[in-house]
C-alpha cells in the first residue's frame, strides 16, 4: 500500500518513471483485489504509454472497478476511465456517459468527481 501510494505520488509528477514497469501494472490491475491497490492502479495506469490494445485492456478493468464495493475505487476507476479517454474518442462517448449516469446514481464523492470530470470532458 505505501509502495503503490509512493509509486501513484511520483508518476503524477513524473508520468514516464514507471513506463518499463508498464506490463506488471497491467497485470496488477486486472488482477490485484487489495482495495488500496485498485485504487493507486486506477490513477497510475491511465498516465502510462499505452498501445491500443493496452489501452483498451485498461479501460476493460477500470469498468470492471465501477463495480467494486469501495466507493473510493468506483471514484477513482471514473477518474482513471476519463484520463484514458482523453486520447480515444470512442472511449470518450463512453465515459461521458458513465459520467452522467454517476450524476445521477453515484455514491456523493463518485457526484463531485463525475461533476469536475464533465466540466473537463465538454465538447
Amino acid at each position: 500500500m505505501r509502495a503503490a501510494d509512493a509509486a501513484e505520488k511520483v508518476s503524477a509528477k513524473k508520468q514516464r518513471l514507471l513506463d518499463r514497469h508498464k506490463a506488471e501494472l497491467l497485470g496488477l490491475l486486472a488482477e490485484t483485489e487489495q482495495i488500496e491497490l485498485r485504487w493507486h492502479l486506477a490513477l497510475m495506469v491511465p498516465r502510462l504509454r499505452l498501445s491500443a490494445t493496452e489501452q483498451q485492456r485498461a479501460a476493460a478493468a477500470l469498468q470492471r472497478y465501477l463495480e467494486d464495493r469501495s466507493s473510493i475505487v468506483r471514484t477513482f476507476a471514473l477518474q482513471g476511465l476519463a484520463d484514458l479517454a482523453r486520447n480515444d474518442d470512442a472511449l470518450h462517448r463512453k465515459v461521458k456517459q458513465l459520467l452522467e449516469d454517476s450524476m445521477q446514481s453515484g455514491t456523493p464523492a463518485m457526484k463531485a468527481r463525475a461533476r469536475k470530470l464533465l466540466k473537463e470532458h465538454q465538447g
